[in-house]
C-alpha cells in the first residue's frame, strides 16, 4: 500500500511539472543578402501618339485594327471629310449681303482715293523737278525748292497709306464674302490623316463611320519595341530607390528579364488599396535591358512583377525574419539557451524578403526560435521540434 501511494505521488509530481514548448529553431549565420523591393508593374509604350479630328467633320470607317503595322508619313490612319457649312437663316443672310455691299462700296472709295492721290504725287514730282531746274538757274530761292520737295514726300506717303487702305478693304471684302458663303461651298475634299510614327496601331478608338467634334480621339499608334515599365511604390519605399538600380521582371509569362530604374517621379499621388487603406504612391519608371529576345513578346499594358534591388552584400550576419518580433520600439528575438528561451534585443540593419541583417545582439551560430507562439514567455522552457 505504501509503495502504491508513493508511485501515485510521483506521477502527480511529474504531471504537474511544466512541460517544454515545442518550437521551430534556426541558426544565426553568415551569407549573401540581397534586399529587393517587390511591387506590381505594367508595361507601356514609351512614345504613343493619339490622332484626333482636326476639325468637325465625318470620318469614314477605320479599317486598321490593333497590331497592324504603320509607316510614318505614309500609312493613312483615318480618312476625314470636313462637314459642310451651316446654312444661314434669312436675317443672317441679309446682314451678310449688306456687309458685302458696304465693304464693296468702301473698296471703291478707297481705290478712287488712291487714284486721286497718285495724280497729286505725279504733280508734286513734276513741280519738284521744275523747282530744281529753276534753282540751278538762280530763279527761285532754296526755301521754295525745299517746300516743293516736302510736298513731293508728303504726297508719296499719302499714296502708300492709300495702298494700305485698299489692301485692308479688299481683305475685309473677302471676309464678308466668306461669312456669306460659310467659307466653303461643299463638304470639301477628303483629308487623309497619316501616321506620325512608324510602329503599329495600339488602339482603335473609333471604328464605324460617324460625325465627330474637333479634337475627338480617333486612333492611337506607337512603336511596341520601345517599351518601359511603370510601377507605383509606396512613398516610404520609393525614397530608397535611385536611378540606375537594377531590377528583375518576373511573372509575365516568360523567363525573368533584366531592367534598370530610369526615373523616380518627383510627385506622388493618393491611391486606395484593395483593403480600403489610403496610401501615398510614387511612380518608378524602368527600362528593359537590350539584347533580351524574350522581351519581344511583351506588349503595351501587360502586367508584370517588378523587383528592384536596392542593396547587396556577400558577407552578412543574418537571421530568418520569422525569428524577429517587435518589443516596444526595438526588434527582439528568442535566444535558445540550455532548454530555455530568453528574449534578447537585436539591432537590425537591412531587411530582405526572408532574412535580415543583424548588427548586434546575437552572434554567428546562436540558435533562435522561429515563429514563437504567443504563450511563450521570457525564460520559458522550450524543446526544438524534431526535423
Amino acid at each position: 500500500m505504501g509503495g502504491a501511494i508513493a508511485a501515485l505521488v510521483l506521477l502527480l509530481v511529474l504531471a504537474s511539472r511544466p512541460r517544454p514548448t515545442l518550437v521551430e529553431t534556426a541558426e544565426v549565420y553568415r551569407g549573401e543578402l540581397t534586399v529587393v523591393l517587390p511591387e506590381e508593374g505594367e508595361t507601356r509604350v514609351r512614345d504613343r501618339y493619339e490622332v484626333s479630328a482636326p476639325v468637325a467633320g465625318r470620318i469614314l470607317r477605320i479599317e486598321l485594327e490593333p497590331g497592324d503595322p504603320v509607316v510614318a508619313d505614309e500609312s493613312v490612319l483615318v480618312r476625314f471629310l470636313p462637314v459642310a457649312p451651316t446654312p444661314l437663316d434669312a436675317r443672317a443672310s441679309a446682314e451678310a449681303r449688306a456687309s458685302v455691299d458696304a465693304t464693296r462700296s468702301a473698296l471703291g472709295r478707297a481705290e478712287a482715293e488712291e487714284k486721286r492721290l497718285g495724280k497729286e504725287l505725279d504733280f508734286a514730282r513734276a513741280e519738284s523737278q521744275r523747282f530744281r531746274r529753276l534753282r540751278e538757274d538762280g530763279v527761285v530761292s532754296a526755301e521754295d525748292l525745299e517746300r516743293a520737295e516736302l510736298a513731293e514726300q508728303t504726297a508719296t506717303e499719302a499714296v502708300r497709306a492709300a495702298e494700305f487702305a485698299v489692301a485692308t478693304t479688299r481683305a475685309e471684302l473677302q471676309a464678308a464674302r466668306a461669312r456669306l458663303t460659310g467659307g466653303i461651298t461643299s463638304g470639301g475634299d477628303v483629308l487623309d490623316l497619316k501616321s506620325p510614327v512608324s510602329g503599329v496601331v495600339l488602339r482603335r478608338l473609333r471604328e464605324s463611320e460617324a460625325v465627330v467634334a474637333p479634337g475627338e480621339p480617333l486612333i492611337e499608334v506607337g512603336d511596341p519595341r520601345s517599351l518601359e515599365i511603370i510601377s507605383d511604390y509606396l512613398s516610404s519605399d520609393a525614397v530608397r530607390v535611385e536611378p540606375g538600380h537594377t531590377a528583375e521582371i518576373r511573372d509575365w509569362g516568360g523567363p525573368p528579364l533584366r531592367a534598370r530604374v530610369r526615373r523616380v517621379e518627383p510627385s506622388g499621388f493618393t491611391k486606395i488599396s484593395a483593403l480600403g487603406v489610403e496610401e501615398q504612391r510614387v511612380n518608378v519608371i524602368l527600362d528593359l535591358d537590350e539584347g533580351q529576345p524574350a522581351a519581344d513578346r511583351l506588349g503595351d499594358a501587360f502586367r508584370v512583377e517588378v523587383g528592384i534591388e536596392i542593396w547587396r552584400d556577400t558577407d552578412v550576419l543574418m537571421i530568418d525574419n520569422g525569428a524577429l518580433f517587435r518589443q516596444g520600439s526595438a526588434w527582439a528575438t528568442y535566444l535558445l539557451e540550455e532548454g530555455t528561451a530568453r528574449i534578447v534585443e537585436v539591432e537590425v540593419g537591412q531587411r530582405g524578403r526572408r532574412e535580415s541583417q543583424i548588427l548586434g545582439g546575437v552572434s554567428e551560430g546562436d540558435v533562435v526560435v522561429l515563429y514563437p507562439p504567443s504563450a511563450l514567455e521570457d525564460g520559458g522552457m522550450v524543446e526544438p521540434q524534431p526535423e
